[in-house]
């Protein structure tokens, strides 16, 4: 009963959202919406090869409101529509909330507790059966004038948190990685207007959304290159400290490459943070074809 509910959900909550992108309140520009398609099409799923797309998050509408761009057919099935990780304190407030959003595919996720909580499990399950997970590496709707800059004038969004390493690095096969590139959303209906006007749409709202190409799994695996060469000859251990065994793909590439079977939970930190900044370089790659150094349109 669960599951028809779910997918009654999905789809009543899907067609809406593709009603409200051809309404005249505004447009929509969709560019590389192939490379997700073809990513779900893939028969690789059907052996355990989840699909990933990482994004900016530039306001509360961000989803459901982008997978207004799919095809229709895709609210049908759980295989070609989202699981996402949603906050606890902004989306499980009450009972009719929390019903809701888990029938709409999203995972509760708590604040502050880190890359070990129920939510990162159950996303790396998902991905473990071929499903589909959306992550908003930011780990919060953030809506800046502007990114910071560096010396060159090239903007970066803020960190990614690293639960994102850890749902792609513990997957037993790696997953297909896309990003994706959001503008506009956040005119659609920006914060902090007078109500009832919080709560309406603004005309003429400009969006675009941009699924990146895949990103190589060589670069993704490229973050266990320094990893490998510092335990070819391993200095002294320092003091002893925790050590876990790697699990996942992970685990497999650090037994070829004659690793030993536990390493330091400070290690797998390293290796954690390597992959986040790995997808991180690639949206904001992405964000600079699409809208400049500023990242900004």
């Amino acid at each position: 009963m669960s599951s028809v509910l779910s997918r009654a959900t999905v789809t009543a909550v899907g067609l809406t959202c593709k009603a409200a992108l051809n309404t005249a309140f505004c447009s929509v520009a969709v560019n590389g919406l192939d490379n997700l398609k073809t990513a779900l099409a893939s028969p690789t799923r059907n052996n355990g090869q989840g699909v990933v797309t990482v994004s900016n998050h530039i306001s509360t509408l961000d989803d459901p409101v982008t997978w207004g761009v799919l095809p229709a057919s895709y609210y049908l099935s759980s295989r070609t529509t989202r699981w996402a990780l949603g906050a606890s304190d902004i989306m499980f407030t009450n009972p009719v909330f929390a019903t809701f959003f888990r029938l709409g595919q999203t995972l509760e996720t708590f604040r502050g507790k880190g890359v070990h909580q129920p939510a990162v499990d159950i996303a790396i399950q998902k991905l473990n059966q071929g499903d589909w997970v959306h992550l908003y590496g930011e780990g919060k709707v953030t809506q800046p004038e502007h990114y910071p800059r560096d010396k060159n004038g090239v903007a970066s969004l803020r960190r990614f948190k690293w639960g994102v390493g850890r749902i792609i690095m513990e997957t037993s096969t790696p997953p297909v990685v896309i990003p994706i590139w959001l503008t506009g959303f956040d005119k659609l209906m920006p914060e902090g207007r007078p109500f009832p006007y919080k709560y309406l749409p603004r005309p003429g709202a400009q969006l675009s959304v941009t699924f990146g190409s895949p990103i190589p799994s060589e670069e993704i695996q490229r973050a266990l290159g320094e990893f490998g060469s510092s335990h070819r000859t391993p200095p002294d251990p320092p003091t002893p400290i925790h050590a876990q065994k790697p699990i996942g793909w992970i685990k497999d590439r650090l037994d070829k490459d004659v690793h030993p079977a536990s390493i330091r939970d400070e290690e797998l930190v390293k290796i954690r943070a390597a992959v986040t900044a790995i997808v991180q370089q690639a949206v904001e790659s992405l964000g600079r074809s699409v809208c400049g150094d500023s990242l900004k349109r």
